[in-house]
């Protein structure tokens, strides 16, 4: 439970950012037929104006200009740029084909694909319950591919793409509002032209009706949003409280999943069932060893009478 107002305000962020990422497929389901590429092409033309509003807001904008003369910092928010591309391409085109059900599954994969990750380029040591988790949930996907007969490759590039953002944004020390910046940027010409000078049918901006249109330029808010009150929660909260929170958006994902109709047999939940009892395993550990990291000495906590 929270314990002062700084605590609340992290946790409502937290719970609000994964909140709109969990409800995030009923937004591009109100796209209708708009073409996964054209999707993407939206969410990075207007997420620029959006950043650039947040940061000048914010009194970054300085910091944004530093950037030019940092190539190192460039090349890697390109880098970045090009992983989240990814990502988001494979996640639209997933919820745009009914397969949110494999989306959330990503994601439900992805803290210990981010995990493995750690411990490969960052030299973080396994932990033995971890090896444990890691073990279950990859009888989960031998049971997605063997058993459904139906390899999740669309889960496992999710879940790959963005342990890999996050590996890379781990190397970069720039404000989030920035960086997210910076990575729009570097997409949005491409994007631009993709979307304005490349004749689409049906058209890239739908029936050309005014409340598509208006769901069209709001795609550079709702993609910023949920980052930014993520950066407000992580800066509040406990890494465990993080942990614990991060299985929201996959969870509503899942949820959403089985009420838009998709095909959930005995197979799909033993290969659920084997991912969260692996997630689960993995949250408690790391829970565990947050506590102690930050537990107290003894001396402390019960000091003798002298």
């Amino acid at each position: 439970m929270p314990t002062n107002a700084e605590t609340r305000t992290g946790l409502l962020a937290a719970i609000g950012a994964y909140a709109l990422w969990g409800f995030l497929p009923l937004y591009f389901k109100l796209l209708g037929d708009t073409s996964p590429t054209v999707i993407l092409a939206h969410r990075i033309v207007w997420s620029v104006p959006t950043a650039l509003i947040l940061i000048a807001a914010a009194g970054k904008m300085s910091d944004l200009a530093a950037l030019h003369r940092n190539r190192g910092m460039l090349l890697g928010l390109l880098a970045s740029s090009l992983a989240i591309a990814c990502n988001w391409t494979i996640y639209i085109w997933a919820v745009t084909h009914n397969r949110v059900l494999e989306g959330s599954l990503g994601y439900f994969i992805n803290p210990l694909v981010t995990f493995l990750f750690a411990a490969i380029f960052f030299g973080e040591r396994f932990r033995p319950l971890q090896l444990v988790a890691l073990g279950i949930a990859t009888l989960g996907v031998i049971n997605q591919a063997l058993v459904v007969g139906q390899f999740p490759w669309i889960s496992l590039s999710l879940a790959v793409s963005f342990a890999i953002y996050g590996a890379i944004r781990k190397t970069i020390q720039v404000d989030s509002r920035v960086g997210f910046a910076m990575e729009a940027i570097w997409l949005a010409p491409v994007a631009a032209i993709y979307l304005f000078f490349i004749p689409h049918t049906p058209s890239a901006w739908g029936d050309g009706s005014a409340g598509l249109v208006m769901l069209f330029l709001l795609a550079g808010p709702f993609t910023a949003a949920p980052l930014i009150l993520f950066a407000l929660g992580a800066r509040r909260l406990k890494l465990s409280t993080i942990g614990v929170l991060q299985y929201i958006g996959p969870t509503l994902q899942f949820v959403i999943a089985l009420a838009l109709g998709e095909h959930f047999t005995p197979g799909h939940a033993v290969t659920f069932g084997l991912i969260w009892l692996g997630v689960i395993i993995f949250t408690l550990s790391a829970r565990s060893a947050d506590l102690k990291a930050t537990a107290p000495p003894a001396a402390a906590v019960a000091p003798t009478a002298d």
